[in-house]
């Protein structure tokens, strides 16, 4: 018994970046992420854009 709660742990372990990004997407639009960068202007945007980046590349690290 105690093996199957360790392997579901890690199952739930491993999905669950890839939950957080699917529930981002689906609840951010692209259209009023961009809409709010230009409002808070170019150096900002960029930053933030860069920050994006880069925290997809480290959750895509992680899951694979």
């Amino acid at each position: 018994m105690l093996g199957t709660k360790k392997t579901k742990f890690m199952t739930i372990k491993r999905y669950f970046p890839l939950a957080i990004i699917a529930f981002l997407c689906t609840t951010l639009t692209s259209c009023e992420v961009i809409g709010d960068i230009f409002k808070a202007g170019m150096v900002t945007g960029i930053i933030v854009v860069v920050l994006v980046i880069a925290v997809i590349i480290w959750l895509v690290s992680k899951v694979f």
